[in-house]
């Protein structure tokens, strides 16, 4: 009786051990400070760079004098402008150049590469005031293209258009729907490019270090691409259906031979 009740315990312990396979860490934030405060950067902006596109309208209790300074309100339809009464409409905007100048009406080419969109807009009121055009100009600067794109293993990937100019890395994942079960949360990628160069960061969800990473906080552009695990690695080159099979009859195999060999020495 008490060989079979030593059996069955190492049985036992042979399907625990199995049971409590480690398993891929999904837990945002793992090592964070509980009702801690801690200090936050202050994020003023993603500046301006070329090939932005650029909404800038002078407000003025004088719409006559004002109107020199914007740019027109086009109607489109279908992505084609049209003038129809039925179509769409929208502010055009600025583009800005290779070199990072916009060509402003009457004051001519401004400079506003590295500039944040509260100092382009301080600096044009400035322009105004200082050359004697307008007295009591409002100037708001919006960003018109400030898109980013979410890629890998999450549930809706695609481009994203932010409205503002301030989204972070967990905010453009929870565009895309958060990631899927086979993200890998370790190893989640920001390509971004700047000045004619590419740089690549690495960021680490479970880990509250993100938070003091240069991509949290996303610029223009950038993509965010989220790792596969090794698992679903493997099942985008073998049937699903087959693999998971496999998978089964394989541990279940490994688990049979585990309990034969046990059951061997235990009745030698």
């Amino acid at each position: 009786m008490s060989k079979k009740y030593s059996i069955l315990s190492l049985i036992a312990m042979v399907l625990l051990v199995a049971s409590c396979a480690p398993v891929q860490n999904i837990a945002y934030f793992q090592n964070k400070n509980v009702n801690t405060p801690e200090q936050t950067d202050k994020h003023a902006g993603i500046v301006i760079q070329p090939k932005d596109q650029l909404s800038i309208v002078v407000s003025s209790r004088n719409p006559e004098l004002v109107a020199m300074f914007n740019l027109p309100v086009v109607s489109y339809q279908a992505g084609s402008e049209m003038t129809s009464a039925g179509a769409s409409q929208r502010l055009m905007g600025y583009i800005v150049d290779n070199n990072g100048y916009i060509d402003f009406p009457v004051l001519g080419k401004i400079k506003v590469n590295g500039m944040t969109r509260w100092e382009l807009a301080e600096m044009i009121k400035s322009k105004l005031l200082a050359e004697g055009l307008l007295s009591d100009a409002v100037v708001t600067v919006e960003f018109m293209n400030f898109k980013v794109s979410v890629l890998g293993e999450v549930n809706s990937p695609g481009t994203y258009t932010i409205q503002g100019d301030k989204v972070t890395v967990l905010q453009a994942l929870s565009l895309a729907r958060d990631l899927t079960i086979f993200g890998q949360r370790e190893n989640v990628s920001v390509i971004r490019e700047r000045d004619g160069e590419r740089t690549i960061y690495e960021i680490n969800l479970c880990d509250v270090d993100l938070f003091n990473s240069p991509a949290y906080y996303l610029q223009q552009n950038d993509i965010v691409y989220v790792q596969p695990s090794d698992i679903k690695a493997r099942q985008s080159t073998t049937d699903d259906k087959a693999l998971r099979m496999t998978s089964i009859f394989v541990s279940g195999g490994s688990l049979l031979l585990s309990i034969a060999n046990i059951i061997i020495n235990l009745t030698k």
